[in-house]
């Protein structure tokens, strides 16, 4: 991704810029109020539906269409759902659900088919009768999905019959029409979004199966088939262990110290299911859900599950005397834990149009009340597993006392004292965070010359020596004793671990510039797993960026050229022909500051690839095998991608 800064969606609404009296109109009136139809408002502000026209806005239309069948399926109604991506990049999801209605609506006087695809916030999930629990109230359906695409054809098969009805970027082409008979039930929706809309139009295979995975595993019994006609990759996902599956999933390549425990409860018209196991990580790994939606940020059900695995733990400490001098805290009680936790509720309330943080706080009693019973009884009954867990909790106490003289240390000089920096820092000049870069360079050479090579006024450099500590096996104290990650830490200005707090990040440009070689690319992948692992905010701000410098430097006479990839200058060399000469760089330090700025420092002819978190399922099982303690899954994966190594530095 280039770090040409280009805004996702431009809006000039009233009132936004300075009043200027001599532009301003001479009648303020009726006629003045601007009204959009229809779906023209999701067509005039897509961002604010789908969150962006990128890569995200394109692979929610397709979560969207298929959360309607997911849906049916929480209603009971539906078993089968198929995805499956056109050569064209077209999207077609068929459900054997009960069809959408196709007879008139009082209403709106046309079909209820046409109803719910044409009309903002129409459908069945608002009245809690054809649907106790769904995952969107927002108005965000397939309406919205109608509304974005070139194209879209639905088919309901009800009542024996088949309807159809074709739109094209949101306005009915045909209408609905009865086109046969049937003994099947379902919906078929089959869209092509919008070029005018998006940004880009391919869709990712993994991005989509993950989520197929995801919701097979939340909806037991359900199969969900996936399928991609461009090089005919297909999946079939169904789980009948659901959850309890899904902790084992996300533990597969860790050393598992306890059972998978699994509990789950209805109370009232809402419904809570909880699975979780331990492992000898240090690193908590919990999703949590609503109505299928995964809430990244959390909220009142995940509050609650909290706090009564605290308060449960420390209940049966105490029954047992096992409690010592040492307190268990939650942060002690979450390392190494894998947990899935999924609550259904008739209405869910949602922070932000994008669903990510349940607003419910009822919820925050009901899961409290509910973990506290199942756990309490699990303990009971499984003293082996519940002596395991407290003994790991134990020992992550006793490594959080460790590390607090480590943290207030660094509390110390990176808040108290905020004109002590790290002495190998050279600080940029702004002091506005925004404008603000810092180059993490491998290297004093590599630092020198970024160091004469940058703009003062806002690129900030650290270099680091040698590699730092792989974050994945170590526990707290181990990390922040480690001089490197300190200094880095101090850098960045938001403090650590349970103290964490990405406003205060000096810069929002946070840049890794490693060599092009194994070293380099080790260095690089320890630095991002250390920002996922503990310090995750500043992938999901989008402040982390990885430079990416030239591979070669071709020159033919006074002829200079930079080349990125094998690829390149294989081109290149075709181009220009014979009579060269090609110098391969294998460390920023052979290039001099003139050389590394315009090549990989300056805004107008630099490349940065922004670091982003597409799936946080996929993402913990890559740290996880790559730099995890476990053997062989490594080695499958070196093996399985083994073919599509490009530069192998040997």
């Amino acid at each position: 991704m280039s770090d040409q800064n280009s805004p996702v969606s431009s809006h000039a609404a009233a009132g936004q810029n300075q009043p200027n009296p001599s532009s301003a109109p001479a009648e303020y009136s009726a006629k003045s109020i601007q009204v959009l139809e229809g779906l023209e408002a999701v067509r005039k502000r897509p961002a604010m539906y789908i969150g962006d026209t990128g890569i995200r806005g394109l692979h929610h239309l397709v979560y969207e269409v298929v959360d309607n069948s997911i849906d049916e399926a929480m209603a009971g109604f539906c078993k089968n759902i198929e995805v499956t991506i056109g050569k064209d990049n077209d999207i077609t999801v068929v459900d054997d659900g009960r069809g959408i209605p196709t007879e008139y609506h009082e209403h709106t006087k046309k079909s209820a088919l046409e109803t719910v695809m044409t009309v903002l916030h129409a459908g069945g999930k608002f009245d809690n009768k054809a649907y106790k629990v769904s995952g969107g109230l927002h108005g965000v359906g397939v309406h919205v999905v109608n509304a974005l695409s070139e194209w879209l054809e639905v088919e309901s098969r009800r009542d024996e019959k088949i309807f159809t009805q074709r739109y094209e970027r949101g306005k009915p082409a045909t209408q609905v029409s009865e086109k046969g008979a049937t003994d099947k039930r379902g919906t078929t929706v089959h869209f092509k979004p919008d070029s005018q809309i998006f940004q880009t139009m391919v869709y990712e295979y993994d991005i989509l199966a993950n989520r197929c995975r995801e919701l097979a595993f939340l909806n037991m019994g359900v199969s969900i088939k996936i399928a991609d006609l461009r090089d005919g990759h297909t999946e079939t996902f169904h789980f009948t262990g659901g959850i309890s599956e899904f902790v084992s999933h996300l533990n597969r390549n860790k050393n598992p110290i306890s059972k998978v425990v699994h509990f789950s409860k209805q109370e009232g018209d809402k419904w809570v299911e909880a699975a979780f196991q331990y492992n000898d990580g240090y690193v908590e790994n919990i999703f949590t859900f609503a109505n299928n939606i995964n809430t990244i940020e959390g909220g009142f059900h995940l509050v609650g599950f909290k706090a009564a695995l605290t308060r449960t733990f420390n209940d049966y400490l105490r029954a047992h005397n096992l409690a010592k001098d040492l307190k268990i805290t939650g942060d002690d009680l979450l390392e190494g834990m894998a947990c899935v936790l999924s609550v259904k509720l008739p209405q869910p309330q949602f922070e932000g149009q994008t669903k990510t943080k349940l607003g419910n706080s009822e919820m925050k009693g009901i899961v409290e009340s509910v973990v506290n019973e199942k756990l309490k009884q699990y303990l009971e009954e499984n003293p082996s597993d519940a002596r395991a867990i407290i003994g790991k909790a134990m020992q992550s106490a006793s490594a959080r006392e460790a590390a607090q003289k480590a943290k207030d240390l660094i509390r110390r000089k990176g808040v108290l004292e905020t004109s002590v920096l790290p002495g190998k820092l050279a600080d940029c000049q702004s002091e506005d965070p925004a404008k603000s870069e810092l180059y993490i360079v491998e290297g004093d050479s590599a630092g020198g010359s970024a160091k004469q090579g940058r703009d003062r006024v806002y690129q900030a450099i650290l270099p680091l020596r040698g590699k730092i500590l792989n974050v994945e096996k170590a526990p707290i104290n181990k990390i922040l004793n480690s001089e490197a990650i300190r200094t880095l830490i101090m850098a960045i200005g938001t403090n650590f671990a349970a103290d964490f707090d990405v406003a205060k990040a000096r810069y929002h440009k946070i840049v890794i510039m490693t060599d092009a070689d194994v070293d380099g690319a080790h260095i690089r992948t320890l630095l991002l797993t250390l920002f996922y692992r503990y310090m995750r905010p500043l992938i999901e701000r989008g402040y982390i960026y990885i430079a990416q410098p030239p591979l070669f430097l071709v020159k033919k006479g006074k002829q200079e050229s930079y080349v990125f990839n094998e690829q390149a200058l294989e081109k290149l060399l075709s181009e220009i022909g014979k009579e060269v000469s090609i110098q391969r760089y294998k460390g920023l330090g052979e290039m001099n500051a003139i050389q590394l700025w315009d090549t990989t420092m300056n805004p107008q002819t630099r490349t940065l690839l922004q670091v982003t978190i597409e799936d946080a399922v996929k993402a913990d099982e890559l740290f996880t095998i790559l730099m995890g303690d476990a053997v062989e899954p490594r080695k499958q994966f070196i093996e399985a991608h083994a073919k599509e190594v490009k530069n192998l530095d040997i």
